[in-house]
């Protein structure tokens, strides 16, 4: 028995996630995807893989009658277009995984809070950056208190779409929220660089952790251990999330930190990583897009699984 889900957004997260569902999951089955663009690939695609489709958005996936059988559905569009999508699915009685920064429901990276969030009608997936690097600031936290986070996530210019480029302030401003409310931090901060070099890098991201205290006292075996133990859990769905190198830790003696508004004297403790894509309809520099449709995948899973009890 499998659970049927719909798509709205045929761009590119959109087509990656439905062909990620078709080829990887054992518990869902997609039953439409809606778009605005009649032309646009990801319908086209979706209609030769026999799935209904209609390019008059929400409002057409509803009036749908394919529709009776959807569950879930996935939100692929963006932040601005999210607060409408949500209202009109969620008052069908549906289920509702964003993977917009619109942050209308709660935060979830699966690895680190989805058990405390299964009970809810509507998932926010933060973004990119925040399901690359909120685990890595939780993999410190949970050895020793994180002061201040920030991370930089670099991705190719070629991997953003009209819906990321629009979508730049929320990125910053709901990964920032991420990294304190799951990962941890007393403050975060986040940084995006779209990277136009050709040809294209994979994604890239660098996240710096202060750990404050005497630096002699910071258990740095552990805080290593528990970074390696949490890249392990976040490979179990993105085979392509690996550390650069092994974690790094710096002694500050005094230093003024803007976001404390005081002096800091601690530990800095920094991890590089790189996410490559799977290249299930992406290119391998898209890991951006790759861990967002794979962190939602392993989400809608185990909604479902909470609801139905059909495994995930």
């Amino acid at each position: 028995m499998t659970i049927g889900i719909a798509i709205i957004g045929s761009g590119n997260i959109g087509t990656d996630l439905l062909i990620k569902v078709k080829r990887l999951s054992t518990s869902l089955h997609v039953v439409a995807m809606a778009g605005i663009d009649e032309r646009s690939d990801g319908l086209a695609r979706a209609r030769r893989l026999g799935v209904a489709t209609t390019h008059d958005g929400v409002d057409g996936l509803i009036a749908m009658p394919e529709f009776a059988d959807v569950e879930l559905v996935f939100d692929a569009t963006s932040a601005g277009a999210h607060a409408r999508n949500d209202a009109l699915v969620r008052n069908a009685g549906r289920l509702m995984v964003d993977l917009t920064p619109a942050a209308i429901g709660p935060y979830v990276v699966p690895v680190v809070n989805l058990d405390a969030h299964l009970g809810a009608t509507n998932v926010n997936m933060v973004t990119c950056g925040g399901q690359a690097t909120v685990p890595m600031v939780a993999a410190v936290s949970r050895v020793a208190p994180v002061v201040y986070a920030e991370i930089v996530a670099s991705i190719a210019s070629k991997s953003a779409g009209p819906g990321t480029r629009a979508n730049i302030d929320e990125f910053t401003e709901t990964t920032a929220r991420a990294l304190e409310v799951i990962g941890g931090a007393e403050h975060g901060k986040a940084i995006i660089v779209l990277n136009p070099a050709d040809p294209p890098l994979i994604m890239r991201d660098t996240v710096f952790c202060l750990v404050e205290g005497d630096p002699a006292t910071l258990d740095r075996d552990a805080v290593s251990a528990s970074v390696d133990a949490m890249v392990a859990d976040v490979q179990a769905y993105v085979g392509g999330y690996r550390l650069k190198q092994q974690v790094q830790f710096d002694a500050v003696d005094e230093a003024y930190v803007p976001a404390l508004d005081r002096p800091f004297r601690g530990t800095r403790v920094a991890v590089l990583l790189e996410v490559a894509g799977a290249g299930h309809y992406l290119p391998e520099y898209a890991g951006n897009l790759d861990i967002m449709t794979s962190a939602a995948l392993r989400t809608a899973e185990r909604l479902v699984a909470e609801r139905t009890g059909v495994p995930a």
